[in-house]
């Protein structure tokens, strides 16, 4: 009968994990949907993504999707993103690593933050842009 506790353990400890590991996935999701919005132009659709804070900022889609468009183009135009290391940073709020290419061959690393909405859905609040070392451009 000391195999239950023992089960019981593991099970329990492996519940935040597997929760942490969806947390991640379903930001992940939310900024794969954002992405290809951006790829088919799909202004609403990406700022649907948008967290509330980010639509008081830009109160439309068009402005928004035209700030993409020139400060951050190497998310809305790239050869290759692939998500790196993801961490919750909170209950409700993770940030994720991309590693992306831009369009020219450029290297960068994006760093998104999402909270997850009163709703249960992830928005994203934020994209830091970081230029690999060394990459000219």
């Amino acid at each position: 009968m000391r195999v239950l506790p023992a089960l019981l353990l593991v099970f329990g400890l492996a519940g935040p994990a597997a929760s942490d590991d969806a947390a991640r996935a379903a930001a992940q999701a939310t900024i794969t949907r954002q992405v290809e919005a951006f790829g088919r132009d799909d202004a609403p659709a990406a700022y649907a993504q948008a967290a509330p804070a980010i639509r008081e900022l830009f109160p439309n889609a068009d402005l928004f999707i035209g700030m993409v468009r020139t400060q951050y183009r190497p998310v809305y135009r790239h050869r290759s993103f692939v998500f790196g290391l993801g961490r919750d940073t909170g209950a409700d709020s993770v940030v994720q690593s991309v590693a992306i290419q831009d369009e020219y061959g450029v290297d960068w690393t994006a760093e998104y933050s999402l909270v997850r909405d009163a709703d249960g859905q992830w928005r994203i609040t934020g994209c830091r842009l970081i230029k690999a070392p060394g990459a000219n451009a």
